[in-house]
This record gives structure tokens, sequence and C-alpha cells, in this order.
């Protein structure tokens, strides 16, 4: 019965990953701050086609979900992993799909890298602030023919005295309108090996030189500004440089696993509430004499549906556990992006074409979910890089066996 269905969707299967009352309590105190706060706007944002992230993240700073995981001496509440998982989840909640994309770059794409391997200058100049939410970050890797071969990027920075020369631009930058710093990939030598050669430095995004060089516009995210950003011999102190020199790649790398894993956690909530708001209108609507639902093969494509979003969810806790205990899951990671995005890509699909016309007018979440959610199998690695990355380590791919 519906009560039933209720009762069974609140239920969330953790394989062996704990969770705490700690992490429940962290996840509903965030999810009424998105109610109260966040969610009443998110019709406005959508149309203006950006959303005010100043004030949205300093909300969310002052009530302590910036910085979850994130060193204490720097802001943070030192949690493991697992707690950025119930505020990713918390975050899917969120009307406005480009909204809580733009959380995940704040705290899991521009600053892991700086928190894991900054140095004190850096972490008390850009990941402070940040996680206060005091500061707006970006994250800058693709470049206009750079996308998801990293390696390949050709902004430059050079050494002059004791500072950094930057020169160069960087494209799909989501907060690249708003953001107070990047977090840039660059090339700092020539070594040439292209995994040698790039550094992660911090730029202040006011510095003279750089240049908002357009705002794109979406198919979907529509609430997110997304920008094209050039730099023309912008200067910037030796000390922004995150980690060592020429480690760069690396710490991308690391820092990708993160995004990934975030992707997916806000991916399975949002497909969830695709199902059951898929089954609660489809046990309304009638069509020749009888509800949609009762259709069998309506009822029985959802079940088919859910059961894959719940082998997703065992995946995803399988890996924040090993992420937690400090175990590379760069494979793991690269197969829960690949199977989020394609998933909720077959889910949205599939519940708009049982919603019908209404699917395909902007007043339902259906039809927002659709658009915006495409992105998943582009945005962070996409569906070929993802499935290349599988092969190198399955051996299978022609480059790993020659």
């Amino acid at each position: 019965n519906a009560e039933f269905g209720k009762q069974w969707y609140q239920r969330r299967v953790r394989g062996s990953l704990v969770i705490t009352p700690e992490h429940e309590a962290l996840k509903e105190n965030l999810m009424k701050l998105i109610q109260k706060e966040i969610n009443p706007r998110c019709e406005q944002w959508e149309k203006d086609e950006i959303f005010p992230a100043h004030e949205v993240f300093k909300l969310l700073g002052d009530n302590g979900f910036l910085g979850i995981s994130k060193p204490v001496e720097y802001g943070g509440l030192g949690l493991d992993y697992s707690y950025e998982i119930m505020a990713a989840e918390a975050y899917a909640t969120i009307d406005s799909g480009g909204v809580s994309m733009a959380i995940g770059v704040q705290c899991d794409m521009a600053t892991p890298a700086l928190a894991k391997f900054g140095s004190h200058h850096v972490k008390e100049n850009f990941l402070a602030p940040t996680i206060a939410g005091d500061y707006v970050s970006c994250l800058g890797v693709s470049e206009v023919g750079s996308g998801s071969d990293v390696s390949s990027i050709k902004s430059k920075a050079r050494v002059e005295g004791n500072e950094w020369v930057i020169n160069g631009g960087k494209m799909w930058t989501t907060n690249g309108t708003q953001a107070d710093w990047m977090c840039m990939l660059v090339n700092t030598n020539d070594n040439p090996n292209p995994h040698k050669s790039k550094s992660l430095i911090c730029v202040p995004m006011k510095s003279k030189g750089v240049a908002v060089h357009r705002k794109i516009s979406k198919m979907g995210m529509h609430s997110s500004d997304t920008a094209e950003i050039t730099m023309e011999n912008v200067r910037v102190p030796l000390d922004n440089l995150i980690g060592e020199e020429g480690r760069g790649f690396q710490q991308q790398m690391n820092q990708f696993q993160n995004e990934r894993i975030y992707a997916a956690a806000g991916a399975i909530p949002a497909m969830d509430r695709a199902i059951q708001e898929t089954i609660e209108y489809c046990s309304q609507r009638k069509a020749f004499g009888k509800s949609i639902l009762d259709n069998q093969y309506v009822h029985y494509r959802l079940a088919e549906l859910q059961t894959e979003i719940e082998c997703l969810r065992a995946m995803l806790y399988q890996c924040v556990e090993q992420h937690v205990a400090g175990e590379d899951i760069t494979p793991q990671a690269t197969m829960l992006k690949l199977k989020s995005g394609r998933l909720i890509r077959e889910v949205a699909d599939s519940c708009l074409q049982f919603w019908g016309g209404m699917g395909y007018t902007d007043d339902v979440f259906i039809s927002r979910m659709y658009r915006d959610t495409r992105l998943m199998s582009i945005g962070g690695g996409a569906d070929e890089v993802m499935l290349n990355v599988i092969c190198k380590f399955m051996g299978t791919d022609p480059g790993s066996r020659s």
C-alpha cells in the first residue's frame, strides 16, 4: 500500500558503512536549513540563471556545512568523509541542481587538494575563508581545447622574481562569474612528461589580468553561473602554490575522486525522488479506465529502476568506506561516476515518459531533472574517459598491454 511504500523509501541500505545518529543529525539539520532558506528561492534563481553564491555560502558556512571533513584549525569540523556524504545527500534535496553543484565545487572540487597538500599560507588565506563562506571558489582545469584530456592543458605559469606570471584561460568554470579565487591547474615547467609539468596554484580572481570572457548559457543547471575565464600576465605570489611544483596533475587526479563520489551521492537521492514522485503521479493519473501505475509495464519498469538505484547505493557506501579507510579508490570512484551518470539519465528519461505531456513542462521536478542531470555523463570526466580509466585498471586498454 501507499503507506508501506513511503516507509520503504525512508529506509536506506548502508552496507557495512556505519551511519550513526550523529550522521543522521547532520543531514537532518542541513535539510531543514535547505527547506527554510534555499528552496523557497530556487524558482527565481532558475529564472535569473544565477543564484547569490556569497549569500548562500555564507549561510552554509555560518552553520558549519562547508568544511565538514576539513581541518579544525582552519574552521572545519574535522569529521571523516562519510559525513560529507550525508551532506551531499541533503544537498540533493535542493530544488535546483545548479545550486547543489556549485556547493559541490566549494566543498569537494576546488578545496580537497588545498586541504590535503597546501601550506599553512594557502590554507590560511584561501581554505579558511572558503570554509567560512566568505570566499566563493572555482576550479580551473578544462580549457577551450582541453576538456576531459587534462594532460593536454595549455595554460602556463613562469617564475619572475617571487611571483608566478600566468597566461591562458579556463572553460566551463562553475561559479566563475562570482568566485573570489580559482584552484588553477597550469603548466609550470617544460618537462616533456605532461604528468610532471603541472601545478595547482591559488589565483585570486580580482588579480589584474583576470577576466570573465563570457558567461555561458547552458541546456540545464540554469541557476549555476558557468564562465570562460581568460588570464593575461596575471601575477600571484610563489607562495600560492599548492603542494609541490610539478605534482599538480597527481593532486588533481586525487581531487577528482572526491568530485566523483559527491556526484554519485547527490544523484542517488535525486533518482529516489524521481521514482517516488512518478509513483504518486501515475497512481492518480488515469487513462483508459485505470491509473497509469496499474499498467504492468509502468510498475515493472519502476521496480527495475529502483533495483538499479539500490545497487548503486551499495556501491557508493562501499566506496566511501574504503575512502575513509585511506584506500586508493580510483577504480571504484570511476565506476561509480560512470554508473551514476548513465543510470540517472535512464531514470529521468523513463520517469518523464510516464508523466506524458506534463513531464515536458517546466512545472514539475522531473523536467528540470531531465535537463540538469544530462551533465552527469559529461562533467567531471566524460563516460568515455571513465571507461578508459577502468580499462587501464583491468589491463584491457591497448596502451596498458603494449
